[in-house]
């Protein structure tokens, strides 16, 4: 690899490539001085579109990640990547030799298998439907039909994490708590629910909404929105109410969305797995 800061990354795939983005992605995120220019070939299922793949793998050269099933394709692909002298490496392959191992049984061969329209699958969609239409409190008296119901201050990440929850299925509600603005009997009486409050740090909290504002070309200098101390009483409120009600909280300050999903997927596991008193 040359020392340009960057190397070509060539993800060839029989399906969507959803797998193979976030493997690649996990992996190249613990190399902090190079960055991966990524190359995706999506629903490779002929000669004809896996000869367009490796034209450009070839104009291109880099580590080559797959997740093909054929034979045929896979023998093409990997005899071309050691005639170029290229890494490549079947991301799903060793995994799929120890479940075989394990369970004694073959594979289906059936590309894109984890993406067929089951059960599953129209849950996450029900589940994004009604994160939709609860997000920002709208519609708060159907948040007792939520699995999860995310509270917190502006800037909490709480629309995107309900988004996240949602893709896996979990129905989440999330509800802003505002200055000056009482919170709905109809929230501090949830009991379905897993309610939880999500905080930062004021000083975080002053540095997002800074720049949304300066995103949006917009000036509020003159409202309470980027005071430090008027945020700091925004925080301590919402701790306060969570406290009231017993609900739980997570700090936001150093989380990434998928850190802040996971915290949240853990507390419904334990209440889900809580004996019933």
């Amino acid at each position: 690899m040359s020392d340009t800061g960057y190397f070509h990354l060539h993800l060839v795939s029989d399906a969507t490539g959803e797998t193979l983005i976030t493997v690649a992605r996990a992996a190249a995120a613990q190399y902090a001085n190079v960055s991966p220019v990524e190359h995706l070939y999506p629903m490779v299922r002929s000669k004809k579109q896996l000869d367009h793949a490796i034209a450009e793998i070839t104009e291109a050269p880099g580590l080559v990640l797959y997740t093909l099933l054929e034979e045929d394709l896979i023998e093409t692909l990997e005899t071309k990547c050691r005639e170029l002298g290229l890494p490549c490496m079947s991301v799903l392959g060793p995994i799929l030799r120890v479940f075989q191992s394990y369970l004694g049984a073959e594979t289906m061969q059936r590309a894109g298998a984890q993406h067929v329209l089951n059960a599953e699958y129209f849950q996450r969609i029900d589940a994004l439907n009604f994160s939709m239409m609860h997000d920002d409190g709208q519609h708060v008296v159907g948040l007792e039909e939520a699995d999860v119901v995310l509270i917190g201050v502006s800037r909490t990440s709480k629309t995107p994490t309900s988004i996240y929850l949602a893709n896996r299925g979990i129905k989440t509600g999330n509800y802003p708590l505002v200055p000056g603005v009482p919170v709905p009997p109809e929230v501090e009486r949830l009991k379905r629910p897993l309610v939880i409050g999500l905080y930062a740090s004021p000083e975080r909290i002053v540095q997002i909404r800074e720049n949304r504002l300066l995103g949006l070309n917009a000036h509020r200098d003159d409202d309470q929105y980027i005071d430090k101390t008027a945020v700091a009483e925004e925080i301590a409120y919402s701790r306060r109410l969570c406290a009231k009600h017993n609900w739980p909280l997570i700090d936001v300050t150093r989380r990434s969305i998928e850190e802040t999903a996971a915290a949240v997927m853990k507390l419904l596991g334990e209440r889900r797995r809580a004996p019933v008193i």
